[in-house]
């Protein structure tokens, strides 16, 4: 067998024609990582190029492999995107967007303990990213700051899933062993039972202490003594050594920590739901943002939030804190509806920037829908469309080279979409929907029976939407009661993750009566 170059002598070399290694970013047991200039598109990206030893071990590859898989079926904003995957005279690589930037964890050595409203939005992009993951029945197993970077806008992207695995597919990931980072890991991997996605929700808790502390939790003479450690010792208390935190804060590290799975949060989006949360009581007490950490900050939004059911704190306890430090007037703020007006722009037949006040219809389900394609449009993520979370969770298309939809079959409105179920038939005045990829163009229209399997067999048009704003409220115009509601979109918006690229994304739909 060759040697294998090292990694400078891999400066220079030219990937498939395409990628040219231009310098080394970083090295692990497994692959190193490059910075490449992509020649065909003439712009900088990552590549991971698996060492040649660890290629011709059979489960070695097939977990870079699973990394490539893994990634690729994820969209989202807070996740390194990957844009291509191959092997060259023996280096299986895979092209990951190049983000300008540093890690989580050079920031945390750089400056120490993070400003806490910077923590928790960081935390918040984190766990976003995660969403996703999870909702395709995905466990990351190595959430860690160094797995975290940093881009020059402020924005928390996760990275290096390369020992995830799907739960769908192992039921639960792989017994007797311990993959990731014993500074961060979850008790049961500790122990070798394997993880789900409460213990990617324990290291992100894991992460957030060290946030905002600057320091890990544990430390000891071994990987292996630490690993006990989160077995059989609480954190420290994470106010006792930064005692101007909220309460709120507090409770976060405690219970995404907890020993026993089923004492920390059931789901990321519940522990979305107490960061954001937590997020506002900092910002209240401190009455300001951080500027470092801004579009971060930004990226939440303000719409009201509540400690889960199950947190020790009440919602009492909060106000008090918020009363103390910013009045009453903040308060009232902070515990009122939140609910701002939707600022749809009155497009067509929809639009109009007036808050509805009608009755929600219960839905049944949420499918996608593209008969003029593959037949499919992401479908494991479209139930996220109805999940009752508009800001942590969103479908989305599948990526294509033109807003016009290139690839799906030519006619008078090509596109793609997807359609809701009401559980009973309805007469819906309003349709309310949600995007992080504002700018595309959609028709709706209603069947009361079906679903129609073509476009053609879905009757007259009831509403319209042009350049979508990040909320729109669509006037529905509707001659009887229907059952399925169908969001069919003629152009699509810019992707957020692959620059040339355009998809649509949708965070939430309600229809209103």
């Amino acid at each position: 067998m060759p040697d294998r170059p090292t990694s400078s002598k891999m400066i220079g070399t030219v990937l498939s024609g395409r990628y040219r290694l231009e310098a080394k970013l970083g090295s692990g047991g497994m692959s190193t990582v490059y910075l490449a200039r992509d020649t065909t598109l003439d712009r900088p990206v990552a590549v991971k190029v698996m060492h040649r030893e660890m290629s011709e071990q059979a489960d070695q590859l097939e977990r870079f492999r699973q990394e490539a898989r893994a990634v690729a079926k994820i969209s989202h904003p807070n996740v390194v995107a990957v844009i291509d995957a191959g092997e060259d005279g023996g280096y299986p690589y895979i092209v990951f967007e190049y983000v300008e930037g540093e890690t989580l964890k050079a920031r945390i050595n750089r400056i120490g303990a993070l400003d806490t409203q910077e923590a928790l939005a960081y935390a918040i992009e984190i766990a976003r990213g995660l969403t996703v993951a999870h909702a395709r029945k995905m466990v990351h197993r190595d959430i860690k700051p160094q797995n975290v970077l940093i881009d020059a806008e402020g924005r928390a992207k996760l990275t290096d899933f390369g020992i995830s695995r799907q739960l769908e597919k192992d039921g639960l990931t792989a017994t007797g062993r311990v993959l990731g980072t014993t500074d961060y890991v979850a008790p049961e991997q500790a122990m070798g039972r394997g993880a789900d996605q409460r213990s990617d929700i324990y290291s992100l808790g894991v992460v957030l202490f060290e946030m905002l502390t600057g320091h890990v939790p544990f430390q000891a003479d071994s990987q292996v003594g630490v690993a006990m450690k989160h077995v059989n010792e609480e954190l420290p208390d994470v106010q006792a050594e930064r005692p101007e935190l909220s309460a709120a804060t507090a409770l976060v590290v405690e219970r995404a920590t907890a020993k026993d799975p089923t004492k920390r949060y059931a789901d990321i989006g519940e522990m979305i739901d107490d960061l954001s949360t937590a997020l506002e009581v900092e910002a209240a007490r401190a009455g300001s943002t951080t500027g470092e950490a801004t579009s971060v900050l930004d990226a939440v939004p303000p719409a009201k939030r509540k400690l889960s059911s199950r947190a020790r704190w009440s919602w009492a306890a909060i106000v008090v804190v918020v009363l103390i430090a910013a009045g009453a007037l903040v308060a009232t703020q902070l515990i009122g509806s939140g609910n701002s007006p939707i600022s749809g722009k009155g497009n067509g037949g929809g639009g109009g920037g007036q808050k509805s006040s009608g009755h929600e219809v219960a839905l049944e389900s949420a499918t996608d829908y593209d008969p003029e394609g593959d037949g499919h449009e992401d479908p494991e993520t479209v139930e996220l469309a109805v999940d009752g979370n508009p800001t942590g969770t969103a479908w989305s298309s599948e990526h294509y080279d033109s807003e016009t939809f290139a690839g799906t079959k030519t006619g008078p409105d090509p596109g793609v979409g997807l359609y809701v179920t009401a559980q009973a038939p309805a007469t819906p005045a309003t349709m309310k929907i949600v995007t992080p990829t504002p700018g595309w163009d959609a028709q709706i229209f209603a069947a009361a029976a079906g679903p129609p399997e073509e476009i053609e067999e879905w009757g007259e048009q009831i509403g319209e939407v042009n350049d979508a704003a990040k909320e729109e409220e669509v006037q529905l115009h509707l001659g009887q009661a229907a059952k399925y509601f169908l969001i069919w979109f003629t152009k699509a918006a810019p992707a957020t993750d692959q620059e040339g690229r355009f998809q649509v994304e949708i965070s939430d739909v309600k229809l209103l009566e």
